[in-house]
């Protein structure tokens, strides 16, 4: 392990934890990784040993017998997956928001009745917003809910939902008339239990379609959920109040950005260690690449990128963990992550030259891999836009 991303101040506990969390990488998923990312298959057996690791459980307090682990704590286990496969840090983050949305806005029943088999894995969750005509403009959301005595029937239909099938918890956000001028207090988030799989269910009024095809972020299901008439008690609101979805909903994607600003610098870990490598491997004009200066210029680059990616990312999860608002930090953090991981990958890819484009190379894994990040928990124009507002908040000119 090199000097690289290293975070000052960290407890023995939670060295022994990354240690076992990168031991687990090292041998479980990096040897079967490309393989499986090729042939799109669902990483059941890692999924497995990561139950068992108690990581579904991290951030859910002990009272309910997770582990009751920080936000800090999880980001760097999240970093240390995606260096060996973004896609299962993927599997595990979703979990986690729907299992952080519970924790902060749950009753106290759907806390006992869900957080427990949650931190055992039993129930995996996953979170959907998007629509096919809205992404990020969440006040755009058309599905709709509707009142009719102790239940609400949804209709309508959502897009991107990781783990979509292979969940059996879906927090989804959808429109009620709450009576509100405002679009984003006419918003309520539903606790969906249902069954993992494809298909319909629930007598039809409930689809999850098949795996949605995609270039990269393969082995994870992303799918659609289409609503039709779907029937779901009163008590499944999220909190147990109507109208509050959106403020949730954003709480969640708040500490989902930390996440993936995460999953970039776990993945631009990976893509310079596989560059450095090679270029002490690879030997042109008498001598090994690393030597020319070119090329020693670019390793310098991309460490400088790793570097600032995880420190800054660190800092946005120690701020959330004080109880600080870090939706500035969290935006920066995600938004440079993701940009240096996408170049530090470029780099990687440039080193190794026409081999980087053989499927034989773990680089063109992550080339494919590594644009998702600049669009997902929010494009990057979309962070820009949160860091600028929140930085004329600060910067107000006295009137």
């Amino acid at each position: 392990m090199g000097r690289l991303a290293q975070t000052e101040g960290l407890s023995s506990d939670q060295r022994d934890m990354l240690a076992a969390i990168r031991e687990f990488v090292d041998n479980e998923i990096l040897p079967v990784a490309t393989e499986l990312e090729h042939l799109d298959e669902y990483p059941t057996h890692i999924v497995e040993g990561l139950k068992e690791m108690g990581v579904f459980g991290l951030m859910i307090p002990e009272e309910y017998g997770g582990l009751g682990e920080s936000l800090l704590t999880y980001a760097l286990v999240v970093e240390e997956i995606a260096r060996g496969w973004m896609s299962v840090s993927g599997i595990v983050n979703t979990h986690f928001i729907v299992a952080y949305l519970l924790r902060q806005h749950g009753t106290d029943e759907q806390r006992k009745s869900l957080l427990p088999r949650m931190a055992t894995g039993e129930v995996r969750g996953s979170f959907s917003m998007s629509e096919p005509g809205c992404g990020s403009d969440v006040a755009a959301i058309r599905t709709k809910a509707v009142r009719d005595g102790d239940e609400y029937v949804i209709t309508g239909q959502k897009m991107w939902i990781t783990n979509g099938g292979t969940s059996n918890l879906l927090a989804v956000l959808v429109r009620t008339d709450e009576g509100q001028s405002s679009a984003h207090r006419n918003l309520t988030a539903f606790l969906v239990e249902k069954e993992p799989g494809f298909g319909p269910q629930a007598g039809g009024t409930l689809t999850i379609p098949g795996k949605m095809e995609k270039m990269g972020y393969k082995g994870v299901d992303s799918t659609e959920a289409i609503f039709d008439g779907y029937r779901i008690g009163a008590d499944h609101v999220l909190g147990g109040e109507p109208g509050k979805g959106f403020y949730q909903m954003m709480d969640g994607v708040e500490v989902g950005r930390v996440n993936v600003a995460a999953r970039g610098c776990g993945v631009a870990q990976r893509a310079f260690e596989l560059g450095v490598a090679y270029a002490q491997q690879r030997e042109s004009f008498g001598k090994p690449i690393a030597e020319h200066q070119a090329v020693t210029f670019r390793l310098a680059e991309m460490a400088t990128k790793v570097e600032a990616a995880h420190q800054m990312m660190v800092m946005a999860a120690r701020r959330k963990d004080a109880g600080a608002r870090n939706d500035l930090e969290a935006g920066m953090a995600k938004y440079l992550a993701a940009e240096y991981c996408k170049e530090v990958v470029e780099d990687s890819f440039r080193i190794h030259g026409a081999y980087g484009y053989s499927k034989e190379y773990e680089i063109e894994r992550l080339y494919r891999e590594a644009p998702m990040l600049l669009i997902g928990e929010g494009t990057a124009d979309i962070q820009k836009m949160i860091i600028g507002r929140r930085l004329l908040e600060d910067y107000k000119l006295p009137r």
